[in-house]
Formats: C-alpha cells, structure tokens, sequence
C-alpha cells in the first residue's frame, strides 16, 4: 500500500490505526504488495474495512464503483454484498481490468463482479437503475461531475461515498485558515476536490460526513 503525506492525522496515530488492523485475505495482501511495488493506487486496508463496514450496515447488494483500478476496493465491496450482490467495477485501462478479473476468481468473488471498461461515467449514465452504493474514486478533477449526476444513481436511504476528500490535507487553503498557505497553487485535481465536498455539504439531497481516515473519505446518505 502506498504511503501517503501525514497531514491529516498525527503519524504516530496512524501508525497506531493500521497496526491494529488485522491480517487480509491473502488476495488483498498480495494486491497491497503490488501497490507498494508498483504505485498503484489503492484506498488500502483502513478504508477497505470502513467500504466493508458501510455496505454491511446498509445491507448493500447492489454497488458501482466508479474508478477501480486493480480491483482491491471492488473485492472488499464483493465480500460485503455477499453471494446475489453484484459490484460493479469501472476502469479506463483493459489491462488494469484483466489483472483485476484475475484477483476477483482467486478471491472467490468473481462471479459478483460486472467488469465494465472505458469512462466510469459514460458507464454510469448507461444505467437505468439506482444502486445502494456508489462510490467515487475517479481522477479528481472530475469528482463534481459525479457530484452532479449521484442522486439520480442511489436509493433512498443508499450511501454514496468518495476517497481523497482531504487530499493530503491541502483541502484546508479553501477554509480561508489565517497564516495558511498552500505548498503550491491549488490545481484542478485540488479545486475539483474542494467543490465536490461542498456540493456534497450543501445538498439537500444528502447527509455528508468527512472522515480523516488515510487521505479522507466522504459519506454521504441519500435523503
């Protein structure tokens, strides 16, 4: 798993959290290890227990996930919606995806898995249905353009959440914090960010919460 910039949380507090965290099915640790080795971007194993933990309280069968890379995320939602549940998983990359299927039949969840490749919102505006679930974790910049269309895609009583909310901390320059100054202008990826959690905020379509859990996560409640 990638290490992020400690900004959010006290490092030695975060040491604490994923000290705690218990072993991973062997798939998942293997996909943590590939992510450390090769820079893959993954939410890693704090946040894949809290996107486990949401579906189960929701009793979620249905998910969409909106930029899934190698599958690690997609496989701790799988193992949430259990056997009639379906995920949806999108990437841009085929091979991203292969690698993906190849991980999803080790762990036994394949058959939970819609593997779908191209833009995860042109595949998104293709449905007709809402999920219980949907989550965001596309190239940032577009986090408003998700933010846009969510309502439509979850249910009453649904979730819709999204990863690296705080990114790295650099959220705060938009809360107007005397003596802060940003380590560099903010850029789209940054501004897309900060508008996204405040579409989400002043929403009456939703209930949001941000978590400092590794880069932050957003969580929402369809109204």
């Amino acid at each position: 798993m990638r290490e992020i910039d400690h900004k959010i949380t006290n490092r030695a507090v975060e040491n604490y959290l994923y000290a705690m965290l218990p072993e991973r099915p062997s798939v998942l640790a293997e996909i943590e290890r590939q992510a450390e080795e090769r820079d893959i971007p993954i939410v890693g194993p704090a946040v894949g227990r809290l996107l486990y933990q949401y579906a189960r309280l929701i009793n979620a069968k249905s998910v969409f996930e909106l930029g899934s890379a190698v599958g690690y995320s997609t496989i701790w939602w799988a193992m949430a919606v259990g056997e009639g549940g379906t995920v949806h998983y999108t990437d841009g990359s085929r091979k991203n995806a292969d690698e993906a299927r190849r991980y999803f039949k080790r762990a036994g969840v394949a058959d939970r898995i819609k593997v779908h490749v191209g833009d995860a919102l042109d595949v998104l505006s293709g449905r007709k249905e809402q999920f219980d679930i949907l989550f965001c974790d596309i190239e940032k910049q577009d986090y408003p353009r998700v933010a846009r269309v969510a309502a439509s895609y979850v249910r009453k009583g649904g979730l819709f959440l999204a990863d690296n909310t705080l990114w790295r901390g650099e959220v705060v320059y938009a809360a107007g914090n005397p003596g802060y100054q940003p380590e560099q202008e903010p850029d789209r990826k940054l501004r897309g960010i900060v508008e996204f959690n405040q579409m989400l905020y002043d929403s009456p379509d939703w209930q949001t919460t941000m978590l400092p859990l590794r880069d932050g996560v957003t969580v929402a409640l369809r109204a």
